[in-house]
Protein backbone atom coordinates (compact mmCIF):
# COMPACT_ATOMS: atom_id res chain seq x y z
CA UNK A 1 0.00 0.00 0.00
CA UNK A 2 1.74 3.37 -0.82
CA UNK A 3 1.89 6.16 1.51
CA UNK A 4 0.19 9.37 1.33
CA UNK A 5 3.72 10.57 0.70
CA UNK A 6 4.64 8.55 -2.27
CA UNK A 7 0.85 9.26 -3.64
CA UNK A 8 1.75 13.14 -3.19
CA UNK A 9 4.73 13.08 -5.17
CA UNK A 10 3.22 10.73 -8.20
CA UNK A 11 0.52 13.52 -8.93
CA UNK A 12 -2.50 12.30 -7.96
CA UNK A 13 -5.07 13.13 -5.50
CA UNK A 14 -3.75 12.61 -1.71
CA UNK A 15 -4.69 13.53 2.06
CA UNK A 16 -2.38 16.59 3.40
CA UNK A 17 -3.96 16.14 6.92
CA UNK A 18 -1.81 11.99 6.96
CA UNK A 19 0.45 12.16 10.07
CA UNK A 20 3.85 11.71 8.16
CA UNK A 21 3.32 14.56 6.06
CA UNK A 22 1.91 17.17 8.27
CA UNK A 23 5.82 16.10 10.59
CA UNK A 24 7.79 16.67 7.35
CA UNK A 25 6.07 20.36 6.68
CA UNK A 26 6.81 21.27 10.61
CA UNK A 27 10.13 19.52 10.35
CA UNK A 28 10.89 21.92 6.98
CA UNK A 29 9.04 24.82 8.83
CA UNK A 30 11.47 24.58 12.12
CA UNK A 31 14.50 24.44 9.61
CA UNK A 32 13.32 27.29 7.07
CA UNK A 33 12.46 29.54 10.26
CA UNK A 34 15.87 29.12 11.50
CA UNK A 35 16.95 30.04 8.04
CA UNK A 36 15.61 33.41 7.98
CA UNK A 37 16.23 34.45 11.89
CA UNK A 38 19.98 33.78 11.06
CA UNK A 39 22.37 35.92 10.08
CA UNK A 40 23.48 35.78 6.95
CA UNK A 41 27.14 37.22 7.02
CA UNK A 42 28.44 33.44 8.49
CA UNK A 43 28.35 32.03 4.76
CA UNK A 44 29.29 28.39 6.17
CA UNK A 45 25.92 28.57 8.29
CA UNK A 46 23.90 29.64 5.41
CA UNK A 47 25.19 27.01 3.23
CA UNK A 48 24.32 24.10 6.33
CA UNK A 49 21.44 25.46 6.81
CA UNK A 50 20.39 24.65 3.08
CA UNK A 51 21.46 21.74 2.61
CA UNK A 52 19.59 20.37 5.86
CA UNK A 53 16.84 21.70 4.50
CA UNK A 54 16.48 21.30 0.79
CA UNK A 55 16.90 17.83 -0.97
CA UNK A 56 19.86 19.13 -3.12
CA UNK A 57 21.49 22.63 -2.93
CA UNK A 58 24.19 22.97 -5.35
CA UNK A 59 27.38 25.17 -5.12
CA UNK A 60 27.64 28.88 -5.31
CA UNK A 61 24.01 28.85 -4.21
CA UNK A 62 21.93 31.46 -1.96
CA UNK A 63 18.52 32.58 -1.21
CA UNK A 64 17.64 35.92 1.20
CA UNK A 65 15.59 35.95 3.72
CA UNK A 66 12.49 35.36 4.00
CA UNK A 67 12.23 32.03 2.21
CA UNK A 68 8.78 30.23 2.20
CA UNK A 69 8.66 26.20 2.10
CA UNK A 70 6.21 23.81 2.57
CA UNK A 71 8.63 20.35 2.72
CA UNK A 72 12.16 21.70 1.56
CA UNK A 73 12.99 17.73 0.69
CA UNK A 74 11.31 18.47 -2.46
CA UNK A 75 13.42 20.85 -3.72
CA UNK A 76 16.50 20.28 -6.32
CA UNK A 77 18.48 23.60 -7.08
CA UNK A 78 21.64 23.47 -9.05
CA UNK A 79 24.87 25.15 -8.74
CA UNK A 80 25.17 29.28 -8.79
CA UNK A 81 21.63 30.37 -7.94
CA UNK A 82 20.17 33.12 -7.14
CA UNK A 83 17.15 33.43 -5.18
CA UNK A 84 16.05 37.29 -3.64
CA UNK A 85 13.91 38.01 -1.02
CA UNK A 86 9.72 36.69 -0.37
CA UNK A 87 10.86 33.73 -2.42
CA UNK A 88 7.84 31.01 -2.00
CA UNK A 89 7.90 27.55 -3.07
CA UNK A 90 4.94 25.23 -2.21
CA UNK A 91 6.88 21.70 -3.00
CA UNK A 92 3.96 19.22 -3.02
CA UNK A 93 5.45 17.71 -5.71
CA UNK A 94 9.41 18.06 -6.45
CA UNK A 95 10.45 21.74 -7.66
CA UNK A 96 14.34 21.14 -10.08
CA UNK A 97 16.18 24.38 -10.91
CA UNK A 98 18.81 24.26 -13.19
CA UNK A 99 22.55 26.16 -13.12
CA UNK A 100 22.75 29.47 -13.39
CA UNK A 101 19.32 30.39 -12.41
CA UNK A 102 18.30 33.84 -10.94
CA UNK A 103 14.97 34.57 -9.47
CA UNK A 104 13.90 38.14 -8.22
CA UNK A 105 11.64 39.57 -5.70
CA UNK A 106 8.57 38.18 -4.27
CA UNK A 107 8.22 35.28 -6.82
CA UNK A 108 5.96 31.98 -6.07
CA UNK A 109 6.75 28.53 -7.23
CA UNK A 110 3.63 26.90 -6.49
CA UNK A 111 3.38 22.92 -7.15
CA UNK A 112 0.53 22.57 -5.32
CA UNK A 113 -3.72 22.48 -6.44
CA UNK A 114 -6.97 21.90 -5.30
CA UNK A 115 -10.09 19.94 -6.78
CA UNK A 116 -12.51 22.44 -8.49
CA UNK A 117 -15.22 21.11 -7.46
CA UNK A 118 -15.83 22.07 -3.99
CA UNK A 119 -17.77 18.84 -2.13
CA UNK A 120 -14.08 16.77 -2.83
CA UNK A 121 -11.90 19.83 -2.00
CA UNK A 122 -13.57 20.49 1.61
CA UNK A 123 -12.96 16.47 2.22
CA UNK A 124 -9.49 17.00 2.11
CA UNK A 125 -7.92 16.22 -1.08
CA UNK A 126 -5.46 18.14 -2.90
CA UNK A 127 -2.86 17.25 -5.49
CA UNK A 128 0.57 18.67 -7.17
CA UNK A 129 2.54 18.91 -10.10
CA UNK A 130 6.34 19.50 -10.58
CA UNK A 131 7.95 22.57 -11.44
CA UNK A 132 11.12 22.64 -13.75
CA UNK A 133 13.12 25.20 -14.38
CA UNK A 134 16.08 24.86 -16.90
CA UNK A 135 20.08 26.03 -16.75
CA UNK A 136 20.49 30.17 -17.18
CA UNK A 137 16.83 31.59 -16.53
CA UNK A 138 16.45 34.91 -15.61
CA UNK A 139 13.06 35.25 -13.42
CA UNK A 140 11.70 38.68 -12.55
CA UNK A 141 10.12 40.02 -9.89
CA UNK A 142 6.32 39.56 -8.48
CA UNK A 143 6.12 36.09 -10.82
CA UNK A 144 4.10 33.45 -10.27
CA UNK A 145 5.19 29.82 -11.83
CA UNK A 146 1.85 27.32 -11.14
CA UNK A 147 1.62 23.35 -10.62
CA UNK A 148 2.97 21.49 -14.16
CA UNK A 149 4.81 23.99 -15.70
CA UNK A 150 8.42 23.65 -17.13
CA UNK A 151 10.71 26.44 -18.23
CA UNK A 152 13.29 25.78 -20.61
CA UNK A 153 16.77 26.81 -20.68
CA UNK A 154 17.94 30.59 -21.28
CA UNK A 155 14.52 31.72 -20.91
CA UNK A 156 14.09 35.27 -18.84
CA UNK A 157 10.46 35.76 -17.63
CA UNK A 158 9.45 39.38 -16.76
CA UNK A 159 8.29 40.95 -14.01
CA UNK A 160 4.74 40.16 -12.90
CA UNK A 161 3.80 37.47 -14.97
CA UNK A 162 2.00 34.27 -14.22
CA UNK A 163 3.20 31.41 -15.80
CA UNK A 164 0.55 28.68 -16.51
CA UNK A 165 2.04 26.93 -19.75
CA UNK A 166 5.79 25.72 -20.53
CA UNK A 167 8.02 28.23 -22.02
CA UNK A 168 10.55 26.86 -24.76
CA UNK A 169 14.09 27.42 -24.36
CA UNK A 170 16.00 30.86 -25.73
CA UNK A 171 12.82 32.88 -25.31
CA UNK A 172 11.55 36.26 -23.45
CA UNK A 173 8.32 35.78 -21.54
CA UNK A 174 5.67 38.36 -20.51
CA UNK A 175 2.30 38.53 -18.95
CA UNK A 176 -0.98 37.22 -17.65
CA UNK A 177 -0.85 34.54 -18.44
CA UNK A 178 2.65 34.65 -19.89
CA UNK A 179 3.23 34.01 -23.16
CA UNK A 180 6.52 33.81 -25.67
CA UNK A 181 6.82 37.62 -26.43
CA UNK A 182 10.50 36.63 -29.12
CA UNK A 183 12.62 34.12 -29.09
CA UNK A 184 16.73 35.05 -27.94
CA UNK A 185 18.88 35.93 -31.00
CA UNK A 186 22.33 36.73 -32.15
CA UNK A 187 21.68 40.05 -31.92
CA UNK A 188 20.58 40.09 -28.72
CA UNK A 189 24.14 38.31 -27.85
CA UNK A 190 25.84 40.75 -29.82
CA UNK A 191 24.87 43.51 -28.00
CA UNK A 192 25.35 42.26 -24.65
CA UNK A 193 28.63 41.18 -25.34
CA UNK A 194 29.82 44.32 -26.72
CA UNK A 195 27.74 46.39 -23.71
CA UNK A 196 30.12 43.93 -21.96
CA UNK A 197 33.45 44.79 -23.57
CA UNK A 198 32.35 48.15 -23.52
CA UNK A 199 32.15 48.11 -19.32
CA UNK A 200 35.58 46.41 -18.70
CA UNK A 201 37.19 49.05 -21.22
CA UNK A 202 35.99 51.79 -19.69
CA UNK A 203 37.34 50.58 -16.48
CA UNK A 204 40.47 49.88 -17.50
CA UNK A 205 40.42 53.99 -19.14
Amino acid sequence: MKTEREIMLSGKLYKSGDKELIAARKAGKRCVALYNQTAHEDEEQVQELLEDLMGKIGKDSYIESDLYIDYGKNIYIGDTFYGNTGLTILDTCEVHIGNNVMIGPRVSLITAGHPIDAAVRVRGLEYGKPITIGDNVWIGANVFVGPGVTIGDNVVIGGGAVVVKDIPADTVAVGNPAKVMRPITEADKANWEQQEKDYYDNRNK
